[in-house]
């Protein structure tokens, strides 16, 4: 049992080290005027695009290590329930409207403040947990094809 809780917090780090370096590179090579639309915090088609690519990444890493700890799909299948509910949970302002963070971008913007202030569009906000779910999954059954490979 504890194999498996720490296969499911071990997994989540690494998806969310992974999701933080990644953008953050994405970011820096990226810069403001091509990860946003014009004067706003607006996340362009481009930027989204590309955190589609880097988000499942990460979680398929996240699931193939959760799965490799744990040593089990079921404990991968937990990760992904998280994954989920953490995911709607973040997609409520989007999804609702509410989000209050201001929308009006300066010219340079550091990457934290970037990062706190980033919008994106509620269908994007929808998709970002199913594919973490979907890239968890993925993971976790590339960690069970391999061990059953062996």
């Amino acid at each position: 049992m504890a194999r498996k809780i720490l296969g499911v917090i071990v997994g989540y780090v690494v998806m969310a080290l992974l999701v933080f370096l990644t953008f953050s590179v994405a970011y820096l090579v990226m810069g403001a005027n091509h990860a946003f639309k014009p004067g706003t915090y607006d996340v362009s088609l481009r930027w989204t695009a590309l955190s589609f690519v880097l988000s499942l990444i990460a979680a398929i890493v996240g699931g193939y290590t959760c799965a490799l700890i744990a040593r089990s799909t079921r404990a991968a299948q937990v990760l992904a329930g998280i994954v989920l509910v953490l995911g709607i949970i973040i997609a409520i302002p989007a999804i609702t409207g509410s989000d209050t963070r201001p929308n009006t971008r300066p010219a340079d913007v550091p990457n934290m403040q970037a990062m706190q202030n980033a919008r994106t569009p509620a269908w994007v906000a929808i998709l970002n947990p199913i594919v973490g779910v979907v890239g968890v999954l993925v993971g976790a059954s590339i960690r069970q094809k391999t061990t059953e490979g062996a």
